[in-house]
């Protein structure tokens, strides 16, 4: 059996603009070892003020966001209303189950690891997204 290494800087691969900072899932290189469908990895780095576009959500896989530095804002969209939940101190996070709706925000610069599992292509859907 072949062992594969992997090497890399999460800083430098959330700069890259075809993957905006997830460097393990089913979307890496077939050759590589960061390439999986069991679990998504991503180290985003978001200055303040910056936020996504409208509501998202994923039909099977569920996500976990652990704020490493600054603040950071999840709003959650359900049945029974919205929440928003704060990220302010390191080591904070927010975890849900897939098909819930959310948005987020960095109130400051911020560094905020996101894991989803499993890892399966077009999971990741707008709101108002006719792709379902």
């Amino acid at each position: 059996m072949q062992h594969k290494i992997a090497t890399g800087n999460t800083v430098d691969s959330a700069h890259q603009q075809d993957r905006s900072g997830w460097f393990v899932g089913q979307f890496m290189p077939v050759n590589s070892p960061a390439n999986t469908r069991d679990v998504e990895i991503k180290w985003g780095v978001h200055a303040a003020g910056d936020t996504n576009e409208g509501f998202c959500k994923n039909r099977t896989a569920k996500t976990v966001s652990i704020l490493i530095e600054g603040r950071f804002s999840l709003t959650f969209q359900g049945p029974d209303g919205s929440q928003t939940v704060m990220l302010e101190r390191k080591g904070d996070y927010a975890l849900w189950d897939a098909g819930i709706t959310h948005n987020w925000a960095a109130l400051e610069d911020s560094v905020v690891l996101t894991v989803r599992w499993p890892s399966l292509p077009h999971d990741h859907v707008h709101e108002n997204s006719t792709d379902e």
